[in-house]
């Protein structure tokens, strides 16, 4: 197919600000010519930037059968429609033969737009139907175009929420550390506190011991020698008491120093890791905004 004329809808994309997938690239609809069968007719093309064959072949056929009860027909990737209804082109059913072709970074869709039998929509008629089938078909292109942008954009950003997202971990986590550090220390003193008590009742307990081993020996048996010696196992119980509990606290005390340890030498590393994800994050945040960019302006076409 050799092109008659074109019209570039829009402005190729500045090559030295984005990346060929960052950037928009054009749409360009073309009058042209297309093969169906053994006929060469007048025809449309319209180029669709980077989008997937596949769907778009789908889009591109439902939009042809939209409101009509007639079905595309392909027959060697050359498909026919007889009676679309194509408002925005003409009140009238109109026959449609078109192809999609294959680019390396875009697709291009060529149609042939029948009013009448063998009366076509061309540039040289001067009817207003060939602006409308230009405009009809860069519509098309502009949808689907519009798509792959906004699912690139999507991705994009997800790319960024995810990064944000293992930030906001890591900032929590530091936090959780620096009050286990807090909690620790205070633990730590309370553990202190309760070892100099409980040294304190050792004390106690090892004063009122002194002797008592002598005076029940040498009391006779009765009601005053079973209440002695209940109260020098009073003592003992004490004893053991406080003994267990300053070994309890000194476990504490370990644990929470070993604690503090683990949580002072973990603080650089993640501080080191903030860092390192925020860089990430004004990197990512750059290439979503070229990605957003590029689908606030191909709306604009």
């Amino acid at each position: 197919m050799k092109s008659k004329f074109t019209l570039i809808v829009l402005l190729a994309f500045a090559p030295f600000t984005f990346t060929l997938t960052s950037a928009q690239m054009p749409i360009v609809v073309s009058e042209d010519s297309i093969r169906i069968g053994k006929s060469v007719l007048p025809a449309l093309s319209v180029t669709i930037p980077e989008s997937e064959f596949d769907k778009t072949l789908k889009a591109w056929i439902r939009e042809l059968q939209a409101g009509t009860k007639s079905k595309v027909v392909t027959e060697n990737s050359e498909m026919s429609i007889f009676g679309a209804r194509i408002k925005s082109i003409s009140p009238n059913p109109v026959n449609i033969y078109s192809k999609l072709d294959k680019l390396d970074s875009m697709l291009v869709l060529s149609a042939s737009f029948e009013t009448k039998k063998d009366e076509y929509i061309v540039g040289s008629s001067g009817a207003p139907e060939f602006a409308k089938a230009k405009d009809f078909l860069k519509e098309f292109s502009k949808v689907q175009y519009t798509d792959v942008a906004k699912d690139q954009a999507n991705a994009e950003e997800k790319k960024l929420k995810d990064l944000e997202r293992e930030l906001s971990s890591l900032e929590n986590e530091k936090s959780r550390m620096q009050k286990s550090i807090e909690s620790n220390k205070n633990s730590i003193i309370s553990e202190k506190e309760n070892i100099t008590l409980m040294n304190n009742e050792l004390n106690t307990v090892k004063v009122a011991r002194v002797g008592q081993d002598s005076i029940l020996t040498s009391m006779e048996e009765g009601p005053a020698k079973k209440a002695k010696a209940e109260e020098i196992k009073d003592l003992e119980r004490r004893n053991r008491k406080a003994q267990n509990s300053i070994e309890s606290s000194e476990k504490k005390i370990q644990r929470s120093n070993e604690d503090i340890e683990k949580a002072t030498n973990s603080i650089p590393q993640n501080e080191r890791m903030q860092e390192k994800v925020r860089e990430q994050i004004l990197q990512q945040q750059a290439v979503y905004d070229k990605y957003a960019e590029k689908l606030k302006r191909i709306k604009a076409y």
